[in-house]
């Protein structure tokens, strides 16, 4: 008996303090309710009365429709008042804590993430920054994790970011993404560390990703040419050569007739998306007839993706596959 006492004792003092203080309570007005009907049963009829008498009295609002009429009951009301009333205040107390300090945990990224279908970006620049504006933009909107170990509070002020402060390249932190749910992840690139550093580190977050969710789709951004074949092996999906794209980017200005042609092509594809498409209604079709089809559901056929090979604007009478895949802008 006194083992079975004990066990139920620890396991009441491993109860969150909020639970604790609430079962005290009402412990209170059930024990204060028993004894005011037993001492005055013309008062309190019921029991009923009584724990309603103590709880109405425990809580300072006193309603008067409950008044002890004894002596014996006014000590009882005595005593509910200046033990009650304690318990009460700190059940209220401690519940307003908990809720400010689950927000701050919130904010400094500690609380897991528990939704589906969201897309994990990993690391803090002016890149998620961007990218993140324009996907809080869409209608729907996505719900979107950020994970960086640098920042101490979410930077996004928006119910549709999630914000997880830790090493990208920890379990621990990963876990907390929910990643097992998620639907794209994108790793960007830390350009405070030298360039090799950052691929390292990117391919790094990587394996740990792939190691605890092998299916996920992950997009990571590399920067040094030589660490693209790594990444692949590492399991991406995509490999994104940032440093690749704006020396083209460059060239192309540089012997660019018209002075910000370029930069204006980029922009407008901001505000359109480059998709794939695939469908064996187009095998047998020529490039020119598939354009003709596309154009009238407002898709620009702009090239075809056929097994590795990406061939952009063909010619008129090139013959689409039932296995190539139709690159347009919608």
């Amino acid at each position: 008996m006194l083992f079975l006492q004990n066990r139920l004792y620890i396991t009441f003092l491993r109860l969150p303090l909020l639970i604790r203080v609430l079962f005290i309570a009402l412990f209170v007005f059930l024990s204060f309710g028993i004894i005011i009907h037993l001492l005055e049963p013309h008062t309190f009829p019921t029991i009923f009365d009584g724990i309603w008498w103590a709880i109405i009295t425990a809580s300072t609002v006193g309603y008067g429709d409950y008044v002890p009429q004894t002596f014996l009951g006014r000590i009882a009301a005595v005593t509910l008042i200046l033990a009650g009333a304690g318990f009460v205040s700190t059940y209220f107390i401690t519940l307003a804590s908990a809720a400010v300090t689950r927000q701050d945990r919130f904010t400094e990224g500690k609380i897991a993430f528990r939704g589906m279908e969201h897309i994990v970006i990993i690391g803090w620049n002016e890149r998620s920054r961007e990218l993140i504006d324009r996907l809080t933009a869409l209608t729907p909107t996505p719900n979107i994790i950020l994970i960086d170990e640098t920042l101490k509070t979410n930077p996004v002020d928006s119910k549709y970011v999630h914000f997880i402060q830790g090493k990208s390249h920890m379990d621990e932190t990963i876990l907390k993404s929910n990643i097992a749910e998620a639907e794209t992840v994108l790793i960007t690139a830390d350009r405070g560390n030298n360039e090799h550093q950052a691929d390292m580190h990117s391919i790094l977050t990587l394996l740990t990703i792939k190691g605890l969710c092998p299916n996920v789709k992950c997009i990571i951004e590399i920067l040094t040419s030589e660490q693209v074949t790594n990444a692949m092996r590492a399991g991406a999906d995509e490999v994104i050569q940032s440093n690749k794209l704006t020396s083209i980017f460059m060239e192309n200005s540089l012997y660019s007739s018209h002075d910000g042609l370029l930069s204006d092509i980029v922009y407008q594809l901001k505000e359109n998306r480059l998709e794939i498409l695939s469908d064996d209604i187009f095998s047998g079709k020529s490039y020119a007839e598939v354009h003709a089809l596309l154009y009238q559901q407002k898709y620009q056929l702009i090239g075809i993706k056929r097994e590795e090979e990406t061939i952009l604007n063909p010619s008129p009478a090139f013959l689409i596959n039932n296995q190539d895949q139709l690159l347009v802008i919608k």
